[in-house]
């Protein structure tokens, strides 16, 4: 190559470095001068300022001038976490869009999701969710986002995060009576979580943990919703026992009221049906219906992707015995989308991506009603019974005599009888029975010493997810699916009811989900 084209060759590469540096310069100049005019500095104070004010345009030219997406503030959080508290959607959106982990953790721990329940913004709770965020995930205190919005009250973030993590609706629900959250307890039992829930320790209930520290408002609310006065702990103590200890009088008095004559009756099938459908209707309120099925247009069984559920208007007719009904049947034939097996993680989510085979119901709530008076014992004819509230009296009556106080309650007859069961420790011991008879209802019961007092089998609330329609459900009862399919209730549980296919054999547990699971 001659040296005059060398020469040449060199000032053209001066030239293309003397024209690029301006040019680079000058993007520069009119990104700081854009984000001047918009009101910003390329600072990190300001990186986070247009992140609060879901200013996207703004976020857009921070990252053109090569701010980067990750930077974090003083406290360690991303800008995902400062979009998540503030309930900036765009923000949010855009920063997930250029790469940011919707799980990326900040402040001790934390993700942007439990910033969102930290800070009480539900519907960014929601939005979260929807995008895939881990509601099982914990922070440095080993706190979930549900125990975390339990903790501070938010009673909106409760109810968003509750179908995704079933597992916990009890735990939460011990917890947020023990801190006296109401709402919180309101929003728990609306979503599965169960008034008859127990510390694994000591056996407590929700009510005595509420009684125990105080928190009268809260004790209200589980008595309005169906918590036992009666029910005692591994010691034998009731609600009202551990108020007294604790020295709260007001609550004592609240709990440890003389019973009614009502509260002493053995419930009728229908009248407890009617109680049901009102607790449901009342807790759903306007809140659209959800629940872990989908109806499927194809009519085969599956998963579908996440996404918003469609289920029917309810059948609007009263709950009926589920014994011989047939379920999953709807206009237009197609069978019914199960989104995770019961009890597995939240529909839509990785361990819930199979197809399962289940009868086609929803649990939506559990009844089982205490009677406040126990089997002290049985002497020839008579029994000695104890008013397990109020003044505490025991009665002793006769076999075809009234029970002093309740208002129709008669003993049929009275008896003794050998009996190994786990009331027992295995171990074969004679007991004592009382027959009872409701005469204003015509029910009958047998009471029995050791155990409490009941004015019914427990019974669940079902839902058939295709129609709507409601049954109630007693374990001995058979019912069939559109498909085919036969079934048998095995087990009636406070927080879910056991069903075993006549069909296969297998055996599935439906969790409670409530009335607005």
């Amino acid at each position: 190559m001659s040296c005059s084209r060398q020469r040449l060759l060199a000032v053209a590469s001066a030239l293309m470095v003397v024209v690029a540096v301006p040019s680079c310069r000058d993007r520069k100049t009119t990104l700081s001068t854009d984000l001047q005019d918009a009101g910003f500095q390329m600072t990190d104070a300001d990186w986070f300022r247009a992140c609060q004010e879901d200013n996207v345009e703004v976020m857009k030219r921070f990252l053109a001038g090569g701010f980067s997406k990750d930077a974090r503030d003083g406290n360690g959080n991303t800008a995902l976490h400062v979009a998540a508290v503030a309930g900036a959607e765009n923000a949010a959106k855009y920063l997930l869009d250029k790469g940011v982990p919707v799980d990326v953790r900040g402040q001790t721990g934390r993700t942007p999701l439990m910033a969102a329940v930290v800070a009480d913004k539900p519907k960014m709770v929601k939005w979260l969710l929807r995008q895939g965020a881990d509601p099982k995930l914990k922070d440095e205190e080993n706190f979930k986002a549900l125990m975390l919005a339990v903790r501070d009250g938010s009673a909106g973030s409760v109810a968003e995060l509750a179908s995704y993590d079933r597992e916990d609706l009890d735990a939460a629900l011990l917890l947020a009576s023990l801190l006296g959250k109401t709402a919180v307890i309101d929003s728990l039992t609306n979503y599965g979580a169960s008034v008859y829930a127990r510390m694994e320790d000591d056996g407590r209930t929700p009510l005595m943990i509420a009684a125990e520290n105080g928190h009268k408002e809260a004790v209200n609310l589980l008595l309005e919703i169906g918590a036992s006065r009666y029910t005692t702990d591994e010691q034998g103590r009731t609600a009202a026992n551990l108020a007294e200890e604790a020295g709260h009088a007001e609550i004592v008095a609240l709990i440890n009221r003389e019973p009614a004559p009502a509260e002493l009756a053995l419930e009728a099938p229908e009248q407890i049906s009617a109680e049901m459908d009102e607790f449901v209707a009342a807790a759903e309120g306007d809140a659209p219906p959800q629940s872990g099925y989908r109806a499927a247009p194809g009519g085969d069984a599956g998963v579908e992707a996440p996404g918003d559920l469609t289920i029917p208007a309810p059948d609007k007719r009263p709950s009926r015995p589920i014994d011989g009904a047939v379920l999953g049947a709807r206009q237009g034939g197609g069978g019914l989308v199960v989104e995770g097996n019961p009890g597995d993680d939240a529909p839509g989510s990785a361990d819930a991506r199979t197809k399962v085979s289940r009868p086609p119901v929803i649990m939506r709530h559990y009844r089982e009603t205490d009677v406040p008076l126990e089997v002290a014992g049985v002497s020839g004819d008579s029994a000695t019974l104890r008013v397990a509230a109020g003044s505490r009296r025991e009665i002793t009556v006769k076999a075809g005599q009234e029970i002093s106080g309740t208002g129709g309650l008669y003993v049929v007859r009275v008896k003794r009888r050998m009996e190994e069961s786990k009331v027992t420790d295995g171990h074969p011991m004679e007991i004592a029975v009382v027959e009872v008879e409701d005469r204003r209802s015509g029910q009958t019961r047998e009471w029995i010493s050791g155990r409490p007092s009941t004015a019914h089998d427990p019974i669940a609330l079902v839902e058939d997810p295709a129609t709507g329609a409601r049954y109630t459900a007693r374990p001995g009862q058979k019912f069939k699916s559109a498909d085919g399919g036969e079934f048998v209730v095995t087990d009636v549980r406070p927080n879910q009811i056991v069903i075993e296919s006549l069909t296969d054999g297998s055996v599935v547990t439906v969790p409670l989900v409530g009335p607005r699971g």
